[in-house]
Protein backbone atom coordinates (compact mmCIF):
# COMPACT_ATOMS: atom_id res chain seq x y z
CA UNK A 1 0.00 0.00 0.00
CA UNK A 2 1.19 3.39 -0.77
CA UNK A 3 1.28 6.28 1.68
CA UNK A 4 0.25 9.29 0.76
CA UNK A 5 -0.06 12.85 2.32
CA UNK A 6 -3.19 14.31 2.92
CA UNK A 7 -1.85 17.59 0.61
CA UNK A 8 -1.39 15.04 -2.18
CA UNK A 9 -5.10 13.22 -1.43
CA UNK A 10 -6.64 16.88 -1.62
CA UNK A 11 -4.75 17.80 -4.85
CA UNK A 12 -6.41 14.10 -6.24
CA UNK A 13 -9.45 14.90 -5.18
CA UNK A 14 -9.39 18.47 -7.17
CA UNK A 15 -8.52 17.01 -9.83
CA UNK A 16 -10.86 14.55 -9.67
CA UNK A 17 -13.80 17.04 -9.30
CA UNK A 18 -12.27 18.95 -12.68
CA UNK A 19 -12.24 16.18 -14.78
CA UNK A 20 -16.29 15.28 -13.22
CA UNK A 21 -17.09 18.87 -14.46
CA UNK A 22 -14.91 18.63 -17.95
CA UNK A 23 -15.22 14.82 -18.77
CA UNK A 24 -13.35 15.70 -22.11
CA UNK A 25 -10.89 17.10 -20.81
CA UNK A 26 -8.41 14.46 -19.30
CA UNK A 27 -5.34 17.11 -18.95
CA UNK A 28 -6.15 19.38 -15.61
CA UNK A 29 -4.79 22.97 -15.59
CA UNK A 30 -5.52 22.76 -11.90
CA UNK A 31 -2.29 20.73 -11.53
CA UNK A 32 0.20 23.08 -11.88
CA UNK A 33 -1.70 25.32 -9.49
CA UNK A 34 -0.43 22.83 -6.85
CA UNK A 35 2.59 22.98 -4.71
CA UNK A 36 5.66 21.89 -6.42
CA UNK A 37 6.80 19.38 -3.95
CA UNK A 38 2.74 17.91 -4.23
CA UNK A 39 3.10 17.60 -7.78
CA UNK A 40 7.09 15.66 -7.03
CA UNK A 41 5.07 13.48 -4.50
CA UNK A 42 1.88 12.24 -7.32
CA UNK A 43 4.50 11.71 -9.62
CA UNK A 44 7.14 9.68 -7.50
CA UNK A 45 3.86 7.84 -6.78
CA UNK A 46 2.86 7.43 -10.41
CA UNK A 47 -0.38 9.04 -9.83
CA UNK A 48 -0.02 11.33 -12.69
CA UNK A 49 2.37 11.90 -15.82
CA UNK A 50 3.36 14.32 -18.21
CA UNK A 51 2.05 14.35 -21.70
CA UNK A 52 3.19 16.62 -24.03
CA UNK A 53 4.11 19.13 -21.73
CA UNK A 54 0.94 19.06 -19.42
CA UNK A 55 -0.17 16.63 -16.71
CA UNK A 56 -2.82 13.87 -16.49
CA UNK A 57 -3.85 11.36 -14.15
CA UNK A 58 -2.68 7.42 -14.88
CA UNK A 59 -4.95 4.53 -14.24
CA UNK A 60 -2.93 4.67 -10.69
CA UNK A 61 -3.80 8.19 -10.04
CA UNK A 62 -7.87 8.03 -10.72
CA UNK A 63 -8.26 4.57 -8.64
CA UNK A 64 -6.14 6.86 -5.95
CA UNK A 65 -8.74 9.71 -6.91
CA UNK A 66 -11.62 7.81 -6.99
CA UNK A 67 -11.04 6.19 -3.36
CA UNK A 68 -10.03 9.87 -2.06
CA UNK A 69 -13.48 11.16 -3.08
CA UNK A 70 -15.51 7.95 -2.00
CA UNK A 71 -14.27 8.43 1.25
CA UNK A 72 -14.62 12.96 1.03
CA UNK A 73 -18.13 12.13 0.19
CA UNK A 74 -19.04 9.07 2.48
CA UNK A 75 -17.85 11.38 5.63
CA UNK A 76 -20.47 14.29 4.10
CA UNK A 77 -23.52 12.15 3.90
CA UNK A 78 -22.22 10.35 7.49
CA UNK A 79 -22.14 14.43 8.75
CA UNK A 80 -25.35 15.83 6.72
CA UNK A 81 -27.19 12.73 7.88
CA UNK A 82 -26.82 11.64 11.41
CA UNK A 83 -25.48 15.17 12.51
CA UNK A 84 -27.61 17.26 9.85
CA UNK A 85 -24.50 19.89 9.23
CA UNK A 86 -24.50 21.34 5.90
CA UNK A 87 -22.65 24.14 4.00
CA UNK A 88 -18.98 25.21 5.22
CA UNK A 89 -19.35 23.28 8.78
CA UNK A 90 -20.28 20.27 6.56
CA UNK A 91 -17.17 20.46 4.00
CA UNK A 92 -14.78 21.25 6.71
CA UNK A 93 -15.44 18.32 8.78
CA UNK A 94 -15.77 16.04 5.73
CA UNK A 95 -12.14 17.22 4.77
CA UNK A 96 -10.68 16.26 8.27
CA UNK A 97 -12.89 12.88 8.45
CA UNK A 98 -11.71 11.35 5.08
CA UNK A 99 -8.49 11.10 5.94
CA UNK A 100 -9.01 8.57 8.71
CA UNK A 101 -11.91 7.02 6.86
CA UNK A 102 -9.48 3.33 6.02
CA UNK A 103 -10.04 -0.35 5.30
CA UNK A 104 -12.65 -1.26 7.46
CA UNK A 105 -13.76 1.81 8.89
CA UNK A 106 -14.63 3.41 5.36
CA UNK A 107 -17.12 -0.08 4.64
CA UNK A 108 -18.26 0.04 8.09
CA UNK A 109 -19.62 3.85 7.58
CA UNK A 110 -20.91 2.51 3.96
CA UNK A 111 -23.07 0.09 4.98
CA UNK A 112 -24.02 2.40 7.96
CA UNK A 113 -25.26 4.58 5.04
CA UNK A 114 -26.80 1.73 3.56
CA UNK A 115 -24.56 2.22 0.50
CA UNK A 116 -25.42 5.51 -0.49
CA UNK A 117 -25.22 6.49 -3.97
CA UNK A 118 -24.84 10.33 -4.14
CA UNK A 119 -23.89 12.93 -1.39
CA UNK A 120 -25.35 15.77 0.47
CA UNK A 121 -24.77 17.54 -3.15
CA UNK A 122 -26.32 15.20 -5.04
CA UNK A 123 -22.72 14.07 -6.79
CA UNK A 124 -22.49 10.63 -7.11
CA UNK A 125 -20.22 8.49 -4.56
CA UNK A 126 -18.15 5.85 -6.12
CA UNK A 127 -19.14 2.25 -5.81
CA UNK A 128 -18.45 -0.26 -3.06
CA UNK A 129 -15.28 -2.38 -4.16
CA UNK A 130 -16.54 -5.41 -2.37
CA UNK A 131 -17.80 -7.78 -4.63
CA UNK A 132 -20.91 -10.36 -4.45
CA UNK A 133 -20.43 -14.00 -4.43
CA UNK A 134 -21.87 -13.85 -8.20
CA UNK A 135 -18.74 -11.48 -8.61
CA UNK A 136 -20.78 -8.45 -9.23
CA UNK A 137 -20.59 -4.77 -7.74
CA UNK A 138 -22.79 -3.99 -4.59
CA UNK A 139 -26.06 -3.57 -6.49
CA UNK A 140 -25.32 -5.86 -9.39
CA UNK A 141 -26.41 -8.83 -8.32
CA UNK A 142 -28.54 -11.37 -5.60
CA UNK A 143 -25.99 -12.27 -3.33
CA UNK A 144 -24.50 -10.23 -0.10
CA UNK A 145 -21.51 -8.13 -0.61
CA UNK A 146 -18.46 -9.04 1.77
CA UNK A 147 -18.41 -6.01 3.58
CA UNK A 148 -22.41 -6.56 4.44
CA UNK A 149 -21.53 -9.86 5.60
CA UNK A 150 -19.17 -8.37 7.87
CA UNK A 151 -20.68 -6.07 9.55
CA UNK A 152 -23.89 -8.53 9.98
CA UNK A 153 -21.13 -10.94 11.85
CA UNK A 154 -20.48 -7.86 14.26
CA UNK A 155 -23.97 -7.17 14.61
CA UNK A 156 -24.95 -10.73 15.54
CA UNK A 157 -22.50 -10.24 18.43
CA UNK A 158 -23.79 -8.77 21.12
CA UNK A 159 -24.37 -4.86 20.97
CA UNK A 160 -23.92 -3.09 23.99
CA UNK A 161 -23.06 1.15 24.66
CA UNK A 162 -20.49 1.47 26.03
CA UNK A 163 -21.52 2.28 29.20
CA UNK A 164 -22.75 -1.41 29.59
CA UNK A 165 -19.57 -2.64 29.16
CA UNK A 166 -16.93 -3.69 32.03
CA UNK A 167 -13.12 -2.81 32.59
CA UNK A 168 -11.01 -5.20 29.94
CA UNK A 169 -13.54 -5.68 27.20
CA UNK A 170 -12.88 -5.09 23.56
CA UNK A 171 -15.34 -4.94 20.72
CA UNK A 172 -15.70 -3.15 17.62
CA UNK A 173 -18.11 0.21 17.47
CA UNK A 174 -20.99 -0.84 15.62
CA UNK A 175 -22.57 2.61 15.02
CA UNK A 176 -23.36 6.08 17.09
CA UNK A 177 -26.76 6.86 18.06
CA UNK A 178 -27.76 10.39 20.26
CA UNK A 179 -30.83 12.44 20.28
CA UNK A 180 -28.40 15.30 21.08
CA UNK A 181 -26.46 17.11 18.40
CA UNK A 182 -23.61 17.94 20.07
CA UNK A 183 -22.46 14.59 21.93
CA UNK A 184 -22.37 13.59 18.30
CA UNK A 185 -20.22 16.22 17.05
CA UNK A 186 -17.95 15.41 20.05
CA UNK A 187 -17.91 11.60 19.84
CA UNK A 188 -17.04 12.08 15.75
CA UNK A 189 -14.31 15.14 16.34
CA UNK A 190 -12.43 12.14 18.94
CA UNK A 191 -12.67 10.11 15.48
CA UNK A 192 -14.79 7.60 17.07
CA UNK A 193 -16.17 5.91 14.60
CA UNK A 194 -18.25 2.51 13.25
CA UNK A 195 -15.79 0.36 12.71
CA UNK A 196 -13.04 1.40 14.99
CA UNK A 197 -11.75 -1.31 17.72
CA UNK A 198 -11.56 -0.70 21.59
CA UNK A 199 -10.88 -1.55 24.87
CA UNK A 200 -12.53 -0.76 28.00
CA UNK A 201 -9.57 0.22 30.60
CA UNK A 202 -12.15 2.38 32.95
CA UNK A 203 -15.44 2.54 33.92
CA UNK A 204 -15.67 4.51 36.98
CA UNK A 205 -15.68 7.79 37.41
CA UNK A 206 -15.25 8.48 34.22
CA UNK A 207 -15.70 5.52 31.08
CA UNK A 208 -11.83 5.21 29.86
CA UNK A 209 -11.57 3.37 26.83
CA UNK A 210 -7.98 2.36 24.26
CA UNK A 211 -8.68 3.11 20.52
CA UNK A 212 -5.46 2.01 18.40
CA UNK A 213 -3.10 4.47 20.58
CA UNK A 214 -5.00 6.89 22.10
CA UNK A 215 -6.55 6.55 25.23
CA UNK A 216 -10.15 8.79 25.53
CA UNK A 217 -11.80 9.62 28.54
CA UNK A 218 -16.02 10.62 28.20
CA UNK A 219 -19.00 10.64 30.91
CA UNK A 220 -22.18 7.94 30.64
CA UNK A 221 -24.08 10.62 28.69
CA UNK A 222 -21.35 10.15 25.86
CA UNK A 223 -20.91 6.58 26.86
CA UNK A 224 -24.66 5.27 26.39
CA UNK A 225 -24.42 6.82 22.90
CA UNK A 226 -21.63 4.65 21.63
CA UNK A 227 -22.90 0.73 20.93
CA UNK A 228 -19.95 -1.63 20.02
CA UNK A 229 -20.62 -4.95 18.96
CA UNK A 230 -18.22 -7.09 21.96
CA UNK A 231 -15.59 -8.88 21.72
CA UNK A 232 -13.52 -11.15 24.17
CA UNK A 233 -12.35 -10.54 27.47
Amino acid sequence: MKMISESAEEALEKIWVFQEDHPDNPLSPKIKSFNPEVIKELEDLKFIQQEEGEFKLTSEGMEEAKNVIRRHRLAEKLLHDILGLSGEDMETAACNFEHIMEGGVEESICNLLSHPDKCPHGKPIPPCECRTQGGHRHGHGHHQCDCTAGVKTIIDKTVLPLNKMDKGETGEIVYIKSSKRDNLQKILAMGVLPGRKIEIIQTYPSYVFQMEHTQMAVDKDIAESIYVGSGSN
